[in-house]
C-alpha cells in the first residue's frame, strides 16, 4: 500500500507506523503475532553497478598492459561521465510482533532489524600525464567508491489506549524501545570494490528511544499523526585514515585521499495520515512533515508522500496497491507497489508485496501474521 500505515495499519503492525493503532482491534481479537516479516529492496537507478563492472574491466586491462587504446579510453571516459555522483542503495529488514489487545491498555511487544547500505562514486579528474588517453585511464584508476551502511536492531513495547472524549473517538499510544545502531564506512578503487566489505569497519551505539502516535476517527474517516524516534542522537562512524594512492599505469601520478568518516543523524520523523478505513476496503494518504537527513555527505535523505488502497474479498483475499514519492530530491522516479493478503479460513494471514520504481530499482516483501 505504498508504505502507508499512519491510519491504515492494524493492531499488529501499529508499532512500525503509529503506536496509537495498537488499541484499535475487533472484539474477537484476543491476541496476534507477526511470525515474522521480511523485506528486501535495492535501488540502482543510474546503473552504477553496470558502470563499475565496465570501468573495472578497462582499468584492469590498462594496468596489465601499461597502456590503453583510444577506443577503450573513449569508452572509459563515457563510463566515468555516467558514474559521476551516482548512488546505489540496498535495504534488508525484518520484524516480529506479539500483540495482546484489551480495553485497559493494549500492548504489542515488537522487534525490528534492518540494514541500509549506500554507495556513492568519487571520480578523480586531476591526472596530468601529457597523454589524454592515459589521463582517462589514470583518472579512472584513482577514482573511488565510498560506501556507508546503517544497521539498526530494536526491541520495544507499544502501549495504547482507546477512549471517547467529548463524543470523539480517539486513541493514543507510545512505544518505548531500546536501539542498537551500527554504522559502517568503506572506500575502495573502482576496480577492487566489493559491497560485502562495507561491514569491515563498523561501530555500534546503544540508546533509548521512543515513538508516539495519535488517532482520531468517526466511522470510516481517520486522521492520525505519528512521531518516530523522538530522542535525537548524532553518531559518528569509524574514521578511515588518509591514503596515498599511486597509479600502476603511470607511477608518477598519485592521489592523497582525505581521512573518511561520516555522521549519522537520528532525528524525529513526523508523519500525518488521513484515510477512509472500512470493513472491506481502505484508502489512505501519509505525508512526512519533515525531511529525514540521516547520513551527512550522502544523498540518502527521505521525505515521502504515500498513497495506498486495499480491497478485502470475503475476509479471505486482500488486494492492495500504492504509490510513493521521495520529495527530498527532484529527479527521482516514483515507486509503485502492489500486493495480496491471503487468509485461508482465517487461520493465518500471509501478505506478499512488491515495489517497482524502474528496472533498476525494485523490492519484495512477505509477512506471516496470525490473530486469535
Amino acid at each position: 500500500m505504498g508504505g502507508t500505515g499512519v491510519v491504515s495499519s492494524n493492531f499488529l503492525t501499529a508499532p512500525f507506523y503509529n503506536p496509537a493503532i495498537t488499541a484499535i482491534y475487533r472484539r474477537n481479537d484476543d491476541a496476534g503475532m507477526i511470525i515474522p516479516s521480511f523485506g528486501l529492496a535495492y535501488s540502482d537507478e543510474y546503473q552504477m553497478v553496470d558502470g563499475l563492472d565496465q570501468a573495472s574491466k578497462i582499468i584492469d586491462g590498462a594496468i596489465s598492459s601499461s597502456s590503453i587504446s583510444s577506443a577503450d579510453a573513449a569508452e572509459l571516459q563515457t563510463t566515468l561521465n555516467g558514474l559521476e555522483n551516482d548512488i546505489a542503495k540496498l535495504e534488508l529488514g525484518g520484524v516480529v510482533a506479539l500483540a495482546i489487545p484489551n480495553s485497559w491498555v493494549a500492548a504489542n511487544l515488537f522487534g525490528k532489524a534492518y540494514i541500509e547500505s549506500f554507495a556513492q562514486t568519487d571520480i578523480y579528474t586531476s591526472a596530468n600525464t601529457g597523454n589524454t588517453d592515459v589521463n582517462t585511464a589514470v583518472n579512472a584508476e584513482l577514482s573511488a567508491i565510498n560506501a556507508v551502511a546503517i544497521g539498526v536492531t530494536e526491541v520495544g513495547i507499544s502501549l495504547a489506549k482507546y477512549q471517547t472524549f467529548l463524543g470523539q473517538h480517539i486513541s493514543f499510544g507510545v512505544s518505548p524501545k531500546l536501539q542498537r545502531i551500527y554504522t559502517y564506512v568503506y572506500t575502495a578503487n573502482l576496480n577492487n570494490y566489493d559491497i560485502k566489505d562495507v561491514r569491515d569497519n563498523g561501530t555500534g551505539d546503544t540508546m533509548f528511544n521512543m515513538d508516539a502516535g495519535f488517532l482520531w476517527f468517526r466511522g470510516p474517516i481517520r486522521v492520525g499523526v505519528s512521531a518516530m524516534n523522538i530522542v535525537s542522537r548524532d553518531i559518528t562512524t569509524q574514521e578511515l585514515p588518509a591514503q596515498t594512492l599511486t597509479s600502476k599505469i603511470d607511477g608518477s601520478q598519485s592521489r592523497t585521499t582525505a581521512a573518511v568518516s561520516y555522521s549519522y543523524k537520528v532525528r524525529p520523523q513526523y508523519t500525518v495520515g488521513i484515510g477512509l478505513v472500512g470493513d472491506y476496503s481502505a484508502i489512505s494518504v501519509d505525508y512526512d512533515l519533515n525531511e529525514d537527513e540521516r547520513y551527512t555527505s550522502f544523498k540518502d535523505n527521505t521525505q515521502y508522500v504515500r498513497v495506498g488502497g486495499e480491497i478485502d474479498i470475503m475476509r479471505q483475499l486482500k488486494l492492495r496497491a500504492g504509490w510513493r514519492r521521495n520529495l527530498a530530491y527532484d529527479n527521482l522516479d516514483d515507486t509503485f507497489t502492489a500486493g495480496i493478503g491471503l487468509s485461508p479460513l482465517n487461520l493465518f494471514q500471509m501478505d506478499i508485496g512488491a515495489s517497482y520504481t524502474n528496472e533498476d530499482s525494485m523490492g519484495a516483501y512477505i509477512n506471516f501474521l496470525g490473530s486469535y
